[in-house]
């Protein structure tokens, strides 16, 4: 995947500017909703949280808020840059709190360069917030200022730099272990790197077993020795009399832990050590060795980096949101050592059960299973926060430092999956099976800016193979007014190609010469790019045809239906929209082709759907929507509705299908439940996906839910036809381009097969 330059800084600046906002959680949209908000109503809780300040838990966010707080001295890769310049960093941060835990950030960055400059703003944030997550803090300063912290403060600090790096490493080194049989109290350590990520590493490893004894550690100026005058009080720990050479720690070592800067280590330094190495290259972008050097001299090694295109990422997302979520959720004092040994724990054991589908599709992988190559689990992998916040709040109680015991943690499990939507990951999901197996795309209207854009990033990111059609000399002006990169990007103009569209027209006389259409005619249409499109897809010369962008859906769909078709030839055809929400995606349909359909329609559309909704890995919960609720209002309209439902339940008593039913009570089990006990929806925790009486409803619903919910939505995914052909919205975003057209590889992969 390339990251440009210029897209980064347009995502960043693109409005509203930053990753971040404040938003209300409660309505202020009434004077009453003014006067409980702020005064004078705000007063009463100010009086309760006067007499009792823990009280502010249960009246403010405050057990949901964690700052992110830097002073910009040790920034990613880029050093010591300053507060102002680590701010992006650390607003991305909190997107992943956000993403992963369901945890709200303030991102603070400080003018603070001394010690007690830090300490002293820390402290005084402390009435605001639940925990604090240092970031970016350069060593040796941050050991002190985090030991400071913790013991002067009473709620959760952890420098995530160092521990979680710590713990995810450990859980990786815990199942490596395992694989090649060896034992923490005996393996031999050679650690490059001695900066606060590395000692924290280190310290957890003691905590589990390591021995001192067995470490050697080099930091840029080489050996850790004791007759070094410039090892600081963390480093001295780890100090031995004897000094020695990298190459000399290298022979006969078990393990390799890489915290410093990439190409440090030499095939050879690897090449000598010990049978079954265990070699974690963790600096990033760039490791200590590569993964092809260090398999190349010793193919029996067991290997970790800190990159998402190798086995084994030792990601700090797969702790810190979790660690953070567990320790605020039992309300903490502090983040202890065995709340880290658990958080270890709980990913190492992860990683040996069963991998979930959506989790193997994910990552377009046909198996991942503990091993060599699955050491801890993908970062995407939904059961985290379950398995990690269950594991660190269980430790929090058990030592003594939770103020809030949970009583039933399957309770607890239920509302940790709830807070952030488990299956939050659909398009990132979609669009890595797409990169599995990349197929050909044909855009209709590479005219536009919009187009050649979606076309540039699924190039560089290998989801599909981009074919352009249109004038070459006006899509090159946009090249290069636009700055874009399209290279080895194939761009048709159909106005040129006299070969093709005479051969694509003969085809497609053949298939209309009964519908009144003349050779002539037909060669003529080729030279519309949406005929032309279609007949590539038809014929084999491209595997999806995309359209729809400036053309209605009518418009653009017509020439697709008439080169291609559905596969029995008068199926019918309905649009899906997904709309992304925190309780998960739901699915909408028919959202753009039947303006009025019959009950036999409704139930193919149904039947359609649900095998969409079982492809993108969910298990649909059917509710057929109405005005009324199982007959409570019978007129033409319902009676289609409730014809289609008896006919569905009785070729499908399996499904998890009902109707009809009201859009609000479809997702309310609460209510189906006490009113309407019988439906199999009240049961099974309410609807996923929608059948919509006619055209108008359905399009209404998804085109609010797009307009007024902040939700992501994806689609509409065209459903009937007999080749892959799916239709933009007018008007669509690059982003929604970019996921039709990952959606349109996956429907090629599933009617070409997976090669």
């Amino acid at each position: 995947m390339k990251n440009r330059k210029e897209d980064a800084l347009e995502y960043h600046r693109r409005e509203p500017k930053g990753k971040i906002e404040v938003t209300s959680t409660k309505p202020v949209s009434t004077q009453r909703d003014l006067s409980l908000a702020y005064s004078p109503g705000v007063a009463y809780p100010c009086l309760e949280i006067a007499a009792d300040k823990d009280k502010v838990y249960e009246y403010t966010a405050k057990d949901n808020l964690v700052a992110v707080l830097t002073n910009g001295t040790a920034v990613l890769g880029l050093g010591n840059i300053g507060p102002e310049a680590s701010k992006p960093v650390m607003e991305g941060k909190a997107v992943l709190f956000k993403k992963f835990a369901g945890i709200d950030v303030f991102d603070i960055e400080i003018n603070a360069n001394t010690v007690e400059e830090f300490v002293a703003v820390a402290k005084a944030l402390e009435p605001t917030f639940g925990a604090i997550n240092m970031e970016d803090v350069k060593a040796p300063e941050a050991f002190e200022i985090e030991q400071r912290l913790v013991a002067e403060m009473n709620i959760p600090v952890m420098h995530d730099d160092q521990h979680g790096t710590a713990i995810i490493s450990s859980a990786a080194l815990i199942n490596a272990l395992v694989v090649v049989e060896k034992k923490i109290d005996e393996v031999k350590f050679v650690v490059i790197g001695a900066g606060a990520a590395a000692l924290a590493c280190l310290n957890l490893y003691i905590e589990l077993g390591a021995k001192v004894e067995n470490i050697q550690v080099f930091d840029r100026d080489g050996h850790i020795h004791k007759d070094r005058i410039d090892v600081n009080p963390y480093q001295a720990k780890y100090a031995h009399s004897a000094q020695m050479t990298l190459l000399e720690a290298f022979k006969d070592a078990d393990v390799m832990i890489g915290l410093a800067a990439g190409g440090l280590v030499s095939k050879e330094m690897v090449s000598v050590m010990a049978p079954n190495p265990i070699v974690f290259a963790l600096a990033n972008p760039d490791p200590e060795i590569t993964y092809e050097d260090a398999m190349a001299v010793r193919p029996d090694a067991v290997m970790a980096t800190g990159r998402s295109d190798y086995p084994n990422q030792v990601n700090n997302a797969l702790g810190f949101p979790y660690i953070f979520r567990g320790a605020l959720d039992v309300r903490a004092t502090t983040i202890n050592t065995p709340m880290k040994i658990a958080s270890a724990r709980a990913i190492a054991e992860l990683a040996h059960e069963s991998v979930p589908e959506i989790v193997i599709e994910a990552y377009a992988e046909k198996n991942i299973s503990f091993g060599r190559t699955y050491l801890i689990p993908k970062p995407l992998d939904p059961r985290l926060i379950t398995w990690v916040s269950s594991a660190v709040a269980r430790a929090a109680m058990e030592s003594g430092v939770a103020r809030k015991p949970i009583a039933d943690f399957e309770a607890y499990k239920v509302q940790l999956e709830k807070r952030v939507g488990i299956y939050e990951s659909l398009s990132k999901s979609i669009i890595a099976k797409a990169q599995k197996q990349p197929k050909r795309v044909v855009f209709a209207e590479a005219d536009t800016y919009k187009i050649l854009k979606a076309a540039q990033i699924l190039h560089d990111e290998g989801i599909a193979i981009p074919i352009l059609l249109g004038n070459k000399n006006k899509i090159q002006a946009i090249i290069d007014e636009n700055n874009l990169d399209l290279s080895g990007i194939v761009v048709i103009d159909p106005w040129h190609e006299d070969e093709k569209r005479d051969h694509y027209g003969k085809l497609f006389h053949e298939k209309r010469k009964r519908k009144g259409l003349t050779l002539h005619d037909a060669s003529k249409l080729m030279r519309e790019r949406n005929y032309y499109g279609a007949m590539m897809v038809e014929t084999g010369d491209a595997d999806a045809f995309v359209s729809g962008l400036t053309k209605t859906y009518p418009t653009s769909i017509k020439p697709a239906l008439q080169a291609i078709g559905r596969p029995a030839g008068d199926g019918i055809l309905a649009g899906m929209h997904i709309i992304k929400t925190n309780r998960g995606p739901f699915f909408f349909a028919d959202t753009t082709i039947n303006k009025k359909p019959t009950a036999k329609d409704l139930v193919a559309i149904a039947e359609m759907v649900e095998g969409a909704v079982r492809f993108f890995n969910h298990i649909p919960r059917i509710a057929l929507i109405s005005y009324s609720n199982f007959g409570s209002n019978i007129d033409e309209t319902t009676s289609v509705v409730i014809e289609a439902t008896k006919i569905l339940r009785e070729k499908h008593p399996d499904w998890i299908l009902d109707g009809d039913v009201q859009a609000n009570v479809a997702v309310r089990p609460d209510i189906l439940e006490e009113n309407y006990s019988f439906s199999v929806l009240a049961k099974s925790g309410g609807a996923n996906t929608f059948i919509f009486p006619d055209l108008m409803s359905g399009n209404i619903a998804y085109k609010l839910m797009d307009e007024l919910g902040e939700f992501e939505l994806i689609g509409p995914i065209l459903l009937g036809m007999k080749k892959p052909v799916h239709i933009l919205q007018l008007g669509s975003s690059v982003t929604e381009i970019v996921n039709i057209a990952a959606i349109a590889v996956v429907d090629a992969q599933r009617k070409g097969g997976m090669k």
